[in-house]
């Protein structure tokens, strides 16, 4: 299995253009210890991710556990209910200011019929798009756009397959064009929760993830150049028609159109890996620090993630006296002595913290503190080592946790 969901997604930081597993790689590089030394700093955390709304490993072991996706979504998302939407179509980038866009299995694009055996080949032209053969030929002047559709999918080279429309537009950068795909609400679904969720999760567990894809592509849109959604970490994770699994595309079918509803409107269903153990108020979190709380995205205990395979459920990490300096940088005034968490969210994340340096003591935010020393979560607690640990808990204020 998968160490965690690809995606984290997602709020509107520009976070995040890499995956879960991307991030799990680059976390575990910064934190590992580099200089040996009697004495380190130590820490002990929870959690993959901003930790607001639904927990993809809590949901995984909800669901192991006998629940639906409606109580799934209803657990995480506090005082929502279930509705439905109407069929739209959502632009998704799929890679932006390129010099061309090569593309086969389109039948037709600017009033041109072609053979989906062929390669083509879109380029800028002055304020438009040219369609040409693979060898340069021009095949024909598209103005702003070029729409490619074929029967089941158009594949750009180098990318992937995808169903709808591909897209080629002139970007804000001159001589450079961006790849979209124009896509049916469902289909687009289709290929989110496969890079979401492992397609060998439960049933319901893909169900929720597909409701919350599906509504929050609806609720957060971009408002791009032509396009509303990012094809990564950005938005959420889409592979296209070639990330399609039948397993995950049965859970899509099985909830079309269903959408977590709050007050009227499509609720903003932000998701992520990993919650520890209990999920995080919005404006606590990483995702929307210090923002307006929003009533449905509460911290709300999550009993089952433990048992659910996430290796972030509970985590552990050392730094040296040097590198913990190092990391910290221009938060500490001189060099440090003591971290002091002083507020911590409806869960353990660390809200606020006092950093206290030989030069005087400087407060920063739980994210800035989890930045800055490439943390999994804001769920954390600090200790230096060496003396007793009796004495070294007294005075970091650091529990007697069982991992």
């Amino acid at each position: 299995m998968l160490e965690a969901p690809r995606g984290t997604s997602r709020g509107p930081l520009p976070r995040i253009g890499v995956s879960l597993l991307a991030a799990a790689t680059m976390i575990a590089t910064l934190a590992a210890p580099s200089v040996a030394s009697t004495k380190k700093w130590i820490v002990k955390g929870a959690g993959l991710g901003h930790g607001t709304g639904m927990s993809q490993y809590g949901a995984n072991g909800f669901a192991r556990h006998g629940f639906t996706y409606p109580a799934i979504l209803a657990h995480y998302y506090t005082g929502t209910t279930l509705g439905t939407t109407a069929s739209q179509t959502v632009h998704v980038l799929l890679r932006p200011h390129r010099p061309t866009v090569s593309f086969r299995g389109a039948t037709s694009a600017c009033g041109a019929g072609l053979k989906p055996t062929n390669t083509y080949v879109a380029k800028r032209k002055g304020a438009g798009v040219r369609l040409t053969t693979k060898k340069g030929v021009r095949v024909a002047s598209c103005g702003g756009l070029l729409s490619a559709t074929g029967a089941p999918a158009v594949e750009m080279i180098g990318k992937g397959s995808y169903t709808g429309a591909l897209e080629v537009r002139p970007s804000s950068v001159p001589g450079k064009v961006n790849a979209v795909n124009a896509v049916e609400l469902e289909d687009y679904v289709k290929g989110v929760v496969p890079k979401e969720s492992p397609a060998s999760w439960p049933a319901e567990a893909l169900k929720a993830q597909a409701v919350a894809a599906r509504s929050y592509a609806i609720s957060n849109p971009v408002h791009g150049n032509g396009f509303d959604q990012y094809d990564d970490t950005r938005s959420q994770v889409y592979g296209g028609a070639s990330a399609e699994n039948a397993k995950t595309n049965a859970a899509v079918d099985a909830t079309r159109l269903q959408v977590v509803m709050y007050g009227g409107k499509v609720a903003q269903t932000y998701f992520f890996s990993t919650s520890g153990g209990h999920t995080e108020n919005n404006e606590f979190s990483s995702l929307g620090f210090g923002g307006t709380p929003i009533p449905y995205l509460r911290g709300v205990d999550d009993p089952y993630e433990a048992e659910a395979g996430s290796s972030y459920s509970h985590w552990r990490r050392k730094f040296s006296l040097r590198r913990m300096n190092s990391a910290l940088g221009g938060l500490v005034r001189g060099k440090l002595r003591n971290i002091i968490v002083i507020q911590r969210g409806s869960s353990p994340r660390i809200v606020h913290a006092n950093l206290v340096g030989t030069r005087g003591t400087t407060t920063v935010t739980g994210p800035e503190l989890r930045d800055a020393l490439g943390l999994p979560d804001t769920w954390a607690f600090f200790r230096k080592s060496g003396g007793s640990k009796a004495a070294t808990a007294r005075r970091y204020g650091f529990p007697a946790l069982p991992w």
